[in-house]
């Protein structure tokens, strides 16, 4: 609303956010796949904390001499390439978790789990979070940004705090099979 952006220009951020996913699935695929999860995900959280930066530099009105939907647009699609290329990595990970004769059942506990956080974090963190700080649209519209600024600071160090859980996940498939190699367990 504060940017003026049309309906049009929000389902454009969309599909072209989806083209990227994409794009990031992809690109893991054939470039990152026998590199190691840890350091791809560190790469990429700090990557997002650098791309929520942006976002305050949007909410301040900097643009670097784009318009504010150009520079948007650049954030939302680099953003969710991020997640195209962390989505393969979760996926092999699941799969690999499931146990011998039910992977199906398993794969769909995973994936429906994974898929409920994944509608839930939304709805949670607007209940919780929005209330911290007077972020309504007619603050907004007022030109009293600084509620927006303090909330995108705040999800933006909550964004980062998966860093410090890196170190329990295997550096990669490899590590990963031999965690769930029986004979490496006594098992």
């Amino acid at each position: 609303t504060v940017q003026g952006f049309t309906t049009a220009q929000l389902n454009d951020l969309l599909v072209a956010s989806y083209i990227m996913l994409y794009f990031g699935t992809v690109t893991y695929k054939y470039c990152f796949m026998h590199r190691s999860w840890r350091r791809l995900y560190q790469v990429c959280i700090l990557l997002n904390a650098a791309f929520s930066c942006l976002q305050l530099i949007l909410i301040r009105g900097y643009t670097f001499g784009l318009s504010p939907f150009f520079f948007s647009l650049g954030d939302e699609v680099l953003q969710e390439f991020i997640v195209g290329i962390q989505f393969l990595p979760v996926s092999i990970l699941m799969v690999t978790l499931c146990p011998p004769g039910s992977e199906g059942a398993s794969y769909a506990m995973f994936t429906t789990t994974w898929n409920s956080a994944m509608m839930l974090a939304p709805a949670l963190s607007s209940s919780f979070l929005l209330k911290i700080w007077d972020v309504r649209k007619e603050t907004m519209q007022a030109g009293e940004l600084d509620g927006l600024f303090r909330l995108t600071i705040l999800t933006t160090v909550l964004q980062m705090s998966p860093i410090l859980l890196l170190r329990w996940l295997p550096h990669g498939r490899e590590d990963l099979h031999a965690l769930s190699d029986p004979r490496v367990h006594g098992n």
